[in-house]
């Protein structure tokens, strides 16, 4: 299911991720939910849409972001 607000968002994002990167993740899931939902568009056909788009969503936030030493996401230095 797409994500309106990222007040939606499971738990785990919300507590972890800062504001910028929630919104980059919800954006992106949202994407690829709706990119995935015809199974034929999909590489990995026994996927589900939810993993698919979980992992397009982590891997956009992951351009941007990355977990620093102290266990917190950061944003990339340019």
């Amino acid at each position: 299911m797409p994500y309106k607000t990222n007040s939606e968002l499971p738990d785990s994002i919300q507590k972890h991720l800062p504001k910028h990167a929630q919104d980059i993740y919800r954006e992106a899931y949202n994407n690829a939910h709706k990119e995935y939902s015809d199974p034929q568009k999909r590489r990995h056909k026994d996927e589900s849409i939810e993993e698919i788009s979980h992992k397009v969503a982590w891997s956009a936030v992951k351009e941007k972001y990355e977990k620093g030493a102290d266990n917190n996401w950061h944003q990339k230095k340019k």
